[in-house]
């Protein structure tokens, strides 16, 4: 105890995993992991439980593995490891050493994830069996790795490491570098973006502040990621039955018993997932008393999921953070305030409502360019109601990707020593200074009428009860550019033969004549799977979409 009292007197000394260590001393014998591994004979979820000591002693084990390995502080680790015990031991393991995790999405392809650690060039690889015969299989693009660990479902100390004593923490500043995290690369290239330690402390303390989060919550992250920050908050974290690289197969109602039976607090997870536990909840009659907040993010929320929540979590809210991985998060907005003065406007095509700044967040509305900005373009902010870039400061804003400067320098605006991220985002600002998100800018379709901007356009489509969700994306004629939106039913709604097929499209005109920014779309598409993130299964992949589309619509 005096070794961490001595650690937090130092403020120059900055690591997360500290909290894991203090959480334990209060907490000891509470949970702090949960993880599914079958059923019991009366049906129940059987967990395997691992305590905040136990879990603190793994850390410890898995840091004496590694050294002995000659992973040291500096060292860049690449981890494959699945969501679950190892994951969160590791990592935090791998923060209280110093080293590096690097952390790539393997849903990206096979292609961009050997490019990105061909980039990252990690000094060691700790995964599973299927991660080391992959670095194997493709010798070249892991030919930076020293060591390669392999690591199955046991503790550390099954592992091989027998040592249950504390491990010393390295003495890490706050501009050390924490950590390699891949973007999704959903509407471009993957890139790696460099955490320091002192932006994963703004997060925790960001996360906690803004949806008021105590020790002693029981959280179900349906983003293997946000299970990592569940130690530092003194919540116990237990593993949904979710397959990460293929989200959009759960089944609903496990995780519905899950928060059930463990009396879950809070949950993350994209609208994607959550509108298949809501319509499940809804047609099953079930709430959820225990949620007390209920968070969806990695695309815009629809009002009528919201909606649908009120009713199934009783005792709770629903919130939507609005953030990148570059920075995480900018603002949030709860359910009240969509449902009670927002959502009107979402479905006449004003975009949605991503709220007001989280504290120590500032926001600037800039004119859209796609060029890089200096700090002189900071002065051009655009008045309220006006539609442009959005950028952003503050504690959690990173400041450059790995290994690629030029990127770096179109994302980031350097004001003295402050960093400015450019979210590549389009949005304004409206009278009460709340933000509201348009869509990306690279996928804006500029025609001679006019700019069509996406979750603008797309909005008003989306409040239809037959349509899943709408993409819009730009068709090249030769002459212009034509705005056509994409369309994916609800399965059960996909027209049928080409008599419902223009039954449809007459009812989505009929939406579109109702809004100024849809009016003049008159081109409908029905697609049965949009192409979707893989992280979230809701980032749209409308410019792939548009470069397939434009093959058939050419024939």
């Amino acid at each position: 105890m005096s070794e961490l009292r001595s650690e937090i007197a130092d403020s120059s000394i900055c690591n997360v995993s500290r909290f894991l260590k203090a959480t334990a001393e209060v907490r000891g014998s509470d949970p702090a992991l949960m993880v599914p591994r079958g059923r019991l004979g009366n049906g129940s979820i059987d967990y395997l439980s691992l305590t905040f000591d136990e879990l603190s002693s793994e850390q410890d084990a898995w840091i004496h593995l590694f050294r002995r390995r000659d992973i040291a502080q500096g060292s860049r680790v690449l981890l494959m490891v699945k969501p679950g015990l190892p994951l969160i031991a590791i990592t935090f393991a791998l923060f209280k050493m110093g080293a590096v995790p690097v952390v790539i999405d393997p849903g990206m392809g096979l292609r961009n994830f050997l490019s990105c650690v061909r980039r990252s060039k990690p000094d060691h690889l700790v995964g599973i069996s299927l991660a080391v015969w992959i670095s194997r299989i493709f010798r070249g693009s892991f030919s930076s790795l020293s060591s390669r660990i392999k690591v199955g479902g046991a503790l550390a100390r099954q592992a091989g490491s027998s040592s249950s004593s504390p491990a010393a923490s390295a003495k890490t500043r706050k501009e050390d570098l924490a950590a390699i995290l891949f973007t999704s690369g959903s509407t471009g290239p993957p890139k790696g973006v460099c955490y320091e330690h002192g932006m994963f402390e703004g997060q925790v303390e960001a996360i906690r502040t803004t949806y008021e989060i105590e020790p002693g919550e029981i959280d179900l992250p349906m983003l293997p990621v946000f299970a990592l920050f569940n130690p530092a908050l003194g919540m116990t974290t237990v593993v949904p039955e979710i397959n990460p690289s293929k989200p959009a197969t759960v089944d609903p109602a496990k995780i519905v018993q899950a928060i059930q039976q463990c009396s879950i607090t809070n949950s993350f997870g994209s609208p994607t997932l959550w509108k298949k536990i809501g319509r499940y909840c809804e047609s099953s009659g079930i709430s959820l008393p225990s949620l007390k907040r209920v968070l969806m993010a990695g695309a815009p929320v629809p009002p009528d999921l919201m909606a649908c929540f009120k009713k199934v979590i009783p005792n709770g809210q629903t919130h939507s953070p609005y953030g990148a991985t570059e920075v995480l998060p900018v603002s949030t907005v709860s359910d009240e305030e969509v449902l009670g003065s927002t959502a009107e406007k979402s479905q006449e095509g004003k975009g949605t409502c991503v709220g007001l700044p989280i504290v120590g967040s500032r926001i600037k509305i800039l004119p859209i360019t796609d060029e890089p900005l200096d700090t002189d373009d900071l002065h051009r902010e655009l008045p309220s109601g006006e539609i442009g870039e959005i950028v952003v400061t503050g504690p959690t804003v990173t400041k450059e990707y790995d290994q690629l400067p030029e990127a770096t320098r179109g994302a980031k605006i350097i004001d003295g020593n402050t960093v400015w991220h450019r979210m590549g985002d389009l949005g304004y600002r409206d009278s009460g200074g709340r933000i509201w998100f348009c869509g990306r800018k690279v996928e804006r379709v500029i025609t001679r009428n006019g700019i069509y901007y996406t979750d603008c356009c797309e909005g008003v489509f989306n409040q239809h009860p037959k349509v899943f969700r709408a993409a819009l994306i730009g068709r090249d004629t030769g002459e212009d550019t034509e705005p056509v939106m994409v369309i994916e039913p609800f399965p059960e709604h996909f027209p049928k033969g080409e008599k419902a097929k223009l039954a449809f499209c007459d009812e989505l005109q009929q939406l579109a004549l109702s809004s100024d920014v849809t009016k003049s779309i008159s081109k409908f598409h029905f697609e049965k799977a949009l192409p979707v993130d893989v992280r979230h299964n809701a980032k749209i992949h409308r410019l792939a979409l548009a470069r397939k589309l434009a093959v058939q619509f050419s024939k």
